[in-house]
């Protein structure tokens, strides 16, 4: 099950409710410690060296507990009780240049400024460029609000596990710097989780099961008919990219409209997916269960050439589900479509400002509330709100944070992977009846096989994108 995105208070009502069931704090302890240090034997390497700094509360206490775990590395443990006379012997430890540092200094518990001995042993930390483990919070940022508790200072880290569950400051736009990728130590010990939230974290656990196993009688028209309309001259790539991820979903049939311009060159790379003719009298065929609009639409004068018309239309009136993509989110009109038909946009937050009429910092301010926005203006689509932490949701009800991905998803052609993806499980009418799950995976997947491809090598491309979409389980 996804998890609650919560306050500290929240945190710190389910921890007493932890131990009124009898559990103690110290095989909690214990268990935290095993997790810190399962994700720091995989970020290292058998003989590489570990440097613990422990502060005096519990947050130390679990990276101290840690230790006992760290099987074939050399660890340090620093406790930092008294900084300013500690500092020499952190500068000197960190001169040896360990392969990570795990940050224990402070937890949730921060109320307070840092003193200036602090903010001079975490600036130290920092200026090192020794990536950093931290332990449920980047020690000096605050949970709750994801501001420094001194304005600029607190730890940067290249990994924080938090523990239970994901805080509310640790998804804030200002917290990204310090937090670095954000995962969960889940399975701790705690009683599960009481608490409820707007914001949800998404778990590969969900989707267990999902897609569900196809009939071993099943055939292609069992399994949908996509209708994508993508490509333009100079960006007929899009179109490509997303056929051909749209494949990886496995619907029954796809077939591609686009513009005669890029017709040859479409058609020239693709084999199993049909391509037709964009004509100004389009219409969708008649087997068609979904449609993605938008890949590649984007070259200049395009409106005379492709009717922002047809869009349009489609929008309001078709009773497929529809997945708008792209500089085509321009041409959507405001208001209701049809009734109980599914309709998904995919846009970065530039493209996210631009259909609130606003800028693209107040987006990522709040990217909560540009989700409920954008679904509210548009007949409380569904929306995907692309980036760091992709959000999930609609006007109402839960919003899913997505827990896969890094930055080197951002390379051209990435977005038209996903719409193409999305729109590929869409057009496969037994998925219909959960579109939130559905949509939810198709981000998770995009996400978890870009860290799977990351592991692997550092040079890979969106074309290898693809080749891993659905394999992540």
């Amino acid at each position: 099950m996804s998890l609650p995105v919560i306050s500290i208070a929240q945190m710190r009502e389910w921890e007493r409710a932890t131990w009124e069931t009898g559990q103690t704090e110290a095989e909690v302890i214990h268990r935290v410690g095993g997790k810190i240090a399962q994700r720091a034997l995989q970020l290292t390497r058998p003989g590489d060296a570990i440097l613990i700094l422990a502060g005096k509360g519990h947050n130390g206490d679990d990276a101290r507990a840690a230790r006992e775990f760290l099987t074939d590395r050399r660890v340090e443990t620093l406790d930092i009780a008294a900084p300013e006379n500690d500092l020499p012997e952190l500068e000197r430890v960190l001169l040896q240049k360990p392969a990570l540092v795990i940050d224990g200094l402070f937890g949730i518990g921060l109320d307070r400024p840092l003193t200036h001995d602090w903010k001079k042993i975490i600036e130290t930390v920092n200026r090192s460029g020794i990536p950093v483990l931290a332990v449920d919070v980047p020690s000096g940022l605050n949970a709750d609000t994801g501001d420094p508790a001194s304005p600029g200072v607190a730890i940067e880290a290249a990994v924080t596990l938090t523990i239970g569950t994901p805080k509310t400051g640790l998804l804030a736009h200002n917290a990204w710097p310090f937090v670095g990728r954000l995962e969960v130590a889940d399975d701790v010990g705690l009683i599960p989780c009481p608490q409820t939230s707007e914001l949800n974290w998404t778990l590969p656990e969900d989707f267990q099961n999902f897609p569900p196993r196809r009939s071993v009688s099943g055939h292609k028209g069992a399994f949908g008919h996509l209708g994508i309309i993508a490509g333009s001259f100079g960006f007929h790539g899009a179109a490509v990219l997303a056929a051909r991820a749209a494949q990886r979903a496995q619907p029954g049939l796809i077939t591609l409209f686009t513009q005669e311009s890029v017709y040859h060159m479409v058609s020239a790379q693709l084999q199993a997916v049909m391509v037709n003719l964009w004509t100004p009298d389009f219409r969708l065929l008649d087997t068609v269960n979904a449609v993605l609009v938008g890949p590649g639409l984007a070259a200049p004068g395009l409106a005379d050439v492709m009717s922002p018309t047809t869009t349009r239309r489609i929008w309001r009136d078709s009773l497929l589900p529809v997945v708008v993509d792209a500089s085509t989110l321009d041409w959507l009109p405001m208001g209701p479509s049809a009734k109980n038909a599914i309709r998904i946009v995919t846009p970065h937050p530039g493209e996210a400002a631009q259909l609130l009429n606003t800028t693209t910092q107040q987006v990522q301010l709040n990217r909560p509330q540009a989700v409920r926005e954008i679904s509210r203006r548009y007949g409380n689509c569904w929306v995907v709100l692309k980036g760091h932490q992709t959000l999930v949701g609609r006007s109402e009800d839960e919003i899913f944070v997505n827990s896969s991905g890094n930055p080197h998803l951002a390379q051209g052609g990435s977005g038209d992977v996903l719409a193409g993806y999305i729109a590929g499980l869409l057009a496969q009418r037994p998925l219909q009846a959960d579109v939130s799950k559905l949509i939810r995976f198709a981000v998770w997947q995009h996400g978890a096989a870009a860290d799977k491809l990351q592991a692997a090598r550092a040079n890979w491309v969106i074309e290898d994108l693809i080749g891993e979409l659905g394999n992540a389980r």
